[in-house]
């Protein structure tokens, strides 16, 4: 593995720490104070700033520096993590994420804007509060100077602690529960640890931060001055702590750090026999030890003198256990549960961290092994039906095993595509950063709420996904939500919300951006389509037409061009997206209230399940995700409507009856709806129809191939697919059939040609 192989990784890690890092920003400025979350952050920064001193990225290690201070002093209880300092940290998050994104792809960042930031990092950390943190803070004055007697509450001094009286008298007779124990550190770092930006000095500090601490530095490896390899690390250090954290305080100091170094952390057992000396002591220390260990202090020392300490000690310890047996086997079957305990936690921390194991695959061999299996599925289903059209008994072995073979093509593609399959959250992330910065452009306070930030969605789908989400997100801050003085005169709460959610719906994926601003001014969209002569001044159009007219190129409402919006291109951007990946995007408006984008994407691009369908002598497949139920119509239950309309009967309800080859121009005269079948399909926003076709030839699993890229764009036909006889069948856009139904053109008055 070659260094650029290496630096890909690198990067490749550092979108997962960005992404840790504001997630636990946004839950510690939701109010989370979970010392892990704070932790979690501090460790995203530690790791970019380790990682990128190995390349030289000297920017990013300065930032990362100041940026990782900042947050050791919330870490350590020295800064609270206000709205205001949290303000800071977002921000922060997002200059670190554009330094890292400088570095791999090589541009540039906003100077001015790093240096301020560096210069409000830098402030944090010597406790100067934001301004506007300030004000509140005389707040608890009054409390503080309220009368109280001095004796029950001592003053506070300058430095912020408030004395507690103690007698000095029984400092002596310290009780064995408030025993300490005392961590022994064998620290010897690698060269690797200094070459990726750590600093012993910072670890000792760290360690120095649990308790008292000793520190004894052994040079004895340091070669003469003409033999010294300047990237070689010689110096070791043997360290001393005591401390109430335990060896996991220690360990999790040097948790970034302890595959570049040789670490022995261990707890010194010693320093309690020491204690047990006294006879009137011995009743109060009934804490179990192991005598081997004195034994092999003993052994270890080898002078003649220390045997008789040792038997000292032990009769000692000996005695103290004869007048607390008690104590002493409670404190026993006490240490075994705990024993019993920690071994299973460890257990299943160990089940969980095999479970939760990845491996990193360049996406190229993954696209590569889905088109293989698209290829593997296609073959299946040629040799399915050659076997099926020259075997009449249908019993016989070849049979079963074709039976066989389709159920294990079919796990085998639903395997490969969970592997594409991957949840929301980066791109609603990213979101967040979005929302921050336009409202900070237009002075808006904006509050983002993500749901189902966990749906799993294609890999293809959500690589282009951001673009669409980022031109919603800029119109429902500019133009849906009102400024903070409006929506306090309109009772509402000063600050806005924007809500993104994703979820599972009929096979498909539903995201929807809503927003409790204004909602869409029909009149002033219907005025301004006038102005642009997109529609008549005498159209008659309902709301929903109304508001689908932002659609349009060229249609803004803004008053003026500014940096987010008065061009006119960003909503047809977001329908043009959402439509070239086989979705539809629909609105809900409620003036007063907000409004609510709904987009409806496939949730793969690949393959689907469809059922094959004949209409005029073509074949035709119909998303089965879009079926409801099939019907054979009866003469009875058909009803004419209006000079050409017709609806079937159902259940005591009507439902319109639409010919898709008449809509698809297949035909010039609508078919005898007796002959064929009705598909009672649902769609997004048009309700249920019932599609006629004339014979349904059976259900099965297809390849999705691009009609665009291989062709071009067909009305009503949304992709192909290759049938088990090789022949090529389209695949059946449900919405745009059941759109040109209720009167909408399909753009083009095309007539398909025969596809076998």
């Amino acid at each position: 593995m070659d260094m650029n192989e290496i630096k890909e990784i690198f990067f490749q890690e550092c979108e997962e720490q960005l992404a840790e890092l504001e997630s636990g920003l946004l839950k510690l400025n939701d109010g989370d104070r979970d010392p892990e979350t704070v932790n979690a952050v501090f460790r995203a920064v530690h790791s970019i700033k380790g990682g990128a001193g190995a390349f030289g990225l000297d920017d990013l290690v300065s930032f990362a520096h100041v940026f990782e201070t900042t947050l050791d002093c919330v870490r350590s209880n020295k800064l609270e993590p206000t709205q205001d300092v949290l303000k800071v940290m977002l921000k922060s998050a997002d200059v670190l994420a554009d330094l890292t994104n400088a570095a791999r792809d090589g541009g540039s960042v906003d100077e001015g804007r790093s240096r301020t930031l560096i210069r409000e990092l830098e402030a944090l950390a010597h406790g100067e509060v934001p301004a506007a943190a300030e004000a509140p803070a005389p707040k608890p004055a009054p409390k503080a100077a309220a009368p109280a007697p001095v004796i029950e509450k001592p003053p506070v001094n300058d430095e912020g602690f408030q004395p507690i009286p103690f007698s000095f008298g029984d400092f002596d007779e310290e009780p064995a529960g408030h025993y300490v124990p005392t961590v022994q550190i064998d620290f010897k770092p690698k060269k690797d640890l200094y070459a990726k930006g750590n600093e012993a000095v910072l670890l000792l500090r760290d360690v120095s931060r649990l308790g008292e601490m000793s520190v004894y530095c052994d040079m004895d490896s340091l070669p003469p001055l003409d033999k010294m390899d300047p990237e070689e690390a010689y110096f070791s250090w043997k360290i001393s702590v005591t401390t109430d954290k335990g060896e996991d305080g220690v360990r999790s100091v040097f948790e970034f750090a302890e595959w570049d170094c040789d670490l022995d952390i261990r707890t010194i057992e010693e320093d309690v026999v020491g204690e047990v000396t006294d006879d009137e002591e011995l009743p109060m220390q009934p804490v179990p030890f192991d005598l081997s260990m004195l034994d092999e202090s003993g052994s270890a020392a080898g002078g003649e003198d220390e045997p008789a300490v040792v038997e000292s000690d032990a009769a000692a310890a000996v005695a103290a256990a004869e007048t607390a047996t008690k104590v002493s086997q409670a404190a026993g079957r006490a240490a075994e549960n705990a024993k019993a305990a920690a071994s299973a936690a460890s257990a299943a921390q160990a089940s969980q961290t095999a479970a939760g194991q990845t491996i990193r695959v360049d996406l190229d061999r993954v696209d590569r092994l889905i088109n293989l299996v698209g290829e593997l599925v296609i073959n299946q289903a040629m040799l399915s039906q050659s076997v099926v059209e020259n075997d009449t008994n249908g019993t016989s072995s070849i049979n079963m095993g074709l039976e066989e073979l389709q159920q294990l093509t079919r796990e085998i593609q639903d395997s490969v595509m969970a592997i594409r399959a991957q949840p929301v959250k980066p791109v609603f992330q990213r979101m967040a950063r979005t929302v921050r910065e336009i409202a900070d452009i237009t002075g808006k306070s904006v509050r983002l709420i993500t749901e189902g930030e966990n749906t799993e969605v294609d890999k293809t789908v959500i690589d282009k996904l951001a673009e669409p989400l980022t031109h919603m997100i800029r119109n429902a801050v500019d133009h849906g939500l009102e400024m903070p003085e409006k929506r306090e005169a309109l009772g509402k709460n000063p600050e806005g919300t924007v809500r993104l959610t994703a979820k599972h719906r009929s096979g498909r994926i539903v995201i929807e951006l809503a927003d409790d601003g204004a909602g869409i001014n029909r009149e002033k969209v219907r005025q301004k389509a006038i102005d642009n002569d997109l529609i008549a001044a005498d159209a008659n159009l309902s709301d929903e037409e109304i508001d689908n007219l932002i659609f349009h190129a060229g249609f803004s409402t803004a008053d003026k061009v500014s940096d987010l919006s008065g061009r006119g291109v960003g909503m047809d951007v977001v329908k043009r997206s959402i439509q070239a990946l086989g979705g539809r995007i629909s609105i809900s408006s409620k003036p007063g209230q907000g409004s609510v984008f709904t987009m409806s994407l496939p949730l793969t691009l690949a393959v689907l399940d469809g059922m094959v369908v004949t209409v005029a002598g073509q074949t035709l497949v119909v998303p089965l995700t879009a079926i409801v139920e099939t019907l054979q119509p009866e003469a009875s239950a058909i009803h004419s409507f209006g000079a050409s309309q017709r609806l079937i009967s159902i259940r005591n309800s009507f439902c319109p009856l639409v010919d898709v080859g008449r809509i698809l121009n297949f035909r010039a005269t609508q078919a005898n709806p007796i002959e064929g079948v009705a598909l009672l399909v649902e769609s997004e926003g048009g309700g249920q129809r019932a599609l006629m076709v004339d014979a349904i030839q059976g259900q099965r699993q297809v390849v999705i191939k691009s009609l665009e890229a291989n062709y071009t764009h067909v009305p009503g036909i949304a992709a192909a697919t290759i049938l088990g006889d090789g022949r090529v069948a389209l695949i059946l856009d449900v919405d745009a059939v059941v759109a040109a139904s209720r009167g909408q053109s399909l753009k083009q008055d095309i007539s398909l040609a025969a596809t076998g």
